[in-house]
């Protein structure tokens, strides 16, 4: 699988604008996802990390993109501590996200030179991530804060990057909101990734909901 310099994953993140996140136990529907997504044009997968033997999951996964989706960046999500972002690492991780900040995973991360991006829900726990060299930090939970704080946050902070998280939307009026609202990028989970369509196995529909998604992302960013 092609090797990543966290620069190209940042600027990866900006100019496709999404990540689609997802889990489950069985790394073959897991492997299916991942393919619808990337046939829908994305470029960035999380793989949230949230169940036993979680990185064995990982470890089918990282081999089924090695020969099905070459060009995908895959990352870890859901990781709260340093051990467990150096195991994903040397197992391929291209990123790391985390659901809060800490510097323990920082160091590790920068040890590698891999981008990491952490949960912050304030401007003071963003500026302490900036200053240990997170290029883009993640808002968490996204819809709880809402396109207005990271409005109020672009303001005095231009230089921020923020990728919100958690319960963001793919419709055009949730997407063009965070954009219009200063984001380099937003993760979505469930609402692009449901529990109808896992159910189903309509990963056709998938691919479909993310090539619209990126697609209105284009047209916002001109």
């Amino acid at each position: 699988m092609k090797t990543f310099t966290r620069i190209e994953v940042a600027n990866t993140m900006k100019d496709t604008g999404l990540v689609p996140l997802f889990y489950h136990e069985d790394a073959e529907i897991v492997s299916q996802v991942v393919k619808a997504c990337y046939d829908g044009g994305a470029r960035l997968f999380e793989f949230t990390a949230r169940g036993a033997f979680a990185h064995e999951v990982f470890s089918e996964l990282r081999k089924f993109c090695s020969e099905h989706c070459p060009e995908m960046i895959l990352g870890v999500g859901s990781v709260t501590d340093a051990a467990a972002a150096s195991l994903y690492m040397q197992m391929g991780a291209q990123f790391i996200v985390t659901p809060v900040f800490r510097e323990d995973i920082a160091i590790v991360c920068n040890r590698r030179k891999v981008l990491w991006s952490p949960g912050c829900g304030t401007l003071t726990e963003i500026s302490k991530a900036e200053e240990l060299g997170c290029e883009i930090v993640k808002l968490f939970p996204g819809d709880i804060y809402g396109p207005g704080f990271v409005k109020a946050i672009k303001g005095p902070c231009p230089w921020t990057s923020i990728m919100p998280t958690g319960g963001v939307e793919p419709t055009e009026e949730n997407i063009t909101a965070w954009f219009h609202a200063g984001v380099t990028c937003v993760g979505m989970g469930s609402k692009l990734i449901t529990k109808e369509l896992i159910k189903n196995k309509d990963f056709k529909l998938l691919t479909a909901n993310v090539q619209n998604a990126i697609n209105i992302i284009k047209s916002i960013k001109g």
